[in-house]
């Protein structure tokens, strides 16, 4: 038994028993791959996979309790180098952040500039992704720590924690009609064009039900990614806009206002999050504490560790 097999085991279950797309995924060829499974299943013993003919269709009752086992030496295994690194190199390394476009944008910035300034020779990745990719990538351990309002709470192999709490705002262009209403209201707003976020992002689930609580359908004419899209289209006149709050800059805005929505939609939560089991490097728990400083490095290593693992390694 070896880790190739074991990585070829796991991306099988991953690529739908597709072969064709495990040996592209693992730069090897197919046959490559049918050899390292049949030669692993002789050594077991067992058959892992259900067969039709030479097509894999899913996996044995053997295959499903093999599988945590595959994923818990492939996470250990990770886990052993990133152990080596913190002792041989305690302030050098990578760091991944997996966070949407608003949380990069709006939020991150001032943890970012001092985080660098604390670890200089950390080569840190910020990967904007969906909230659907965050969770991926948190779980495939290609990000370290994920950021994000969706998705991330409620996975098993996820521990998350509450970050901040914020509520949707509405921009118009200044002048705008809506000014002039007081208190703003669901209905007023229905009653013009909607600029606003695409589905699965940033709380758009939370302003679709505002919506239909109210009895209302919204004309959404236009939905994007990203708060600085949308605010580029009300500047332009195209509709009112619905954003996150914090992506409003009086400074840099100065064809728009702000009119508050906290009445109007639902709170809110950002959430920072982590791999159960995932071995976090030194300044990975410091740039978490940076965001929160409630968030220390032992409140997380006890969430995220085994009993036995929770001793800080500096």
């Amino acid at each position: 038994m070896n880790f190739r097999q074991l990585r070829i085991i796991r991306e099988t279950v991953r690529r739908n028993f597709n072969l064709t797309e495990v040996a592209a995924a693992l730069y090897t060829s197919q046959s490559g791959v049918s050899r390292h499974i049949k030669d692993l299943e002789d050594e077991l013993g067992l058959e892992l996979f259900v067969r039709r003919g030479k097509r894999l269709l899913g996996l044995t009752e053997a295959g499903k309790e093999l599988l945590p086992m595959v994923e818990r030496m492939l996470l250990d295994a990770r886990n052993i180098k990133r152990l080596a690194e913190q002792f041989s190199r305690r302030d050098q390394g990578r760091l991944t952040i997996a966070t949407t476009h608003t949380q990069a944008r709006y939020v991150l910035p001032t943890v970012v500039a001092e985080f660098k300034r604390s670890f200089p020779k950390v080569h840190l990745i910020l990967h904007e992704a969906d909230p659907g990719e965050i969770v991926s990538m948190l779980l495939d351990g290609e990000a370290d720590i994920g950021i994000a309002t969706e998705a991330l709470d409620g996975v098993a192999e996820l521990v998350s924690f509450p970050y901040y709490s914020w509520h949707h705002a509405v921009i118009v262009p200044a002048g705008h009609f809506l000014e002039k209403v007081h208190p703003l209201s669901l209905q007023a707003l229905a009653e013009f064009p909607i600029i606003t976020y695409h589905e699965g992002f940033t709380g758009r689930a939370k302003i679709d039900h505002a919506f239909a609580r109210a009895g209302l359908v919204p004309d959404v004419v236009i939905s994007a990614l990203d708060a600085d899209v949308i605010k580029a289209y009300v500047e332009l006149g195209l509709g009112v806009g619905i954003v996150a709050a914090m992506a409003f800059d009086p400074a840099r805005d100065h064809g728009l206002t702000l009119l508050e929505g906290a009445h109007l939609f639902e709170c809110n939560t950002t959430r920072i999050a982590v791999r159960r089991g995932h071995y976090l490097r030194g300044f990975a728990y410091r740039f978490i504490e940076l965001c929160l400083p409630a968030l220390s490095e032992a409140v997380v290593r006890s969430s995220i560790l085994p009993d036995e693992e929770q001793t800080p390694e500096g």
